[in-house]
């Protein structure tokens, strides 16, 4: 089963990606910021990190270019999913290393199809 990490402030966001995923045969974990991201897929290596961006503290751009960056994680596979539909946000969040960018809100069939081709 492949073990896929959320992170995301929002509790509500949490919710709706764990089941959605949870439904399909994932199994979930979450973070509420940047820094419990790292601190979490240093210790259980999810397969993939859905990653929002704007979160207090450390955002998802400054989290994401530090996994992607750090010779423990940097195999993990991380998807923005973020409001922040702007190209340029768009364009940065895939220099810092994501594999994918996705918009909120992301409908529950796009999201699963996202998260299985990524995971092979």
């Amino acid at each position: 089963m492949s073990l896929v990490l959320i992170v995301d402030d929002s509790p509500t966001d949490q919710h709706v990606m764990s089941r959605v995923l949870q439904k399909n045969g994932f199994e979930t974990m979450v973070a509420s910021d940047g820094e419990e991201a790292i601190s979490i897929a240093e210790q259980s290596r999810p397969d993939l990190i859905l990653m929002d961006v704007v979160m207090p503290g450390m955002n998802g751009f400054q989290a994401t270019r530090k996994l992607t960056r750090n010779p423990l994680t940097a195999s993990i596979p991380v998807v923005m999913i973020t409001s922040k539909d702007q190209d340029s946000d768009r364009v940065w969040g895939l220099r810092q290393g994501a594999v994918e960018y996705l918009m909120k809100p992301v409908a529950d069939g796009d999201l699963l199809a996202t998260v299985k081709a990524r995971l092979g």
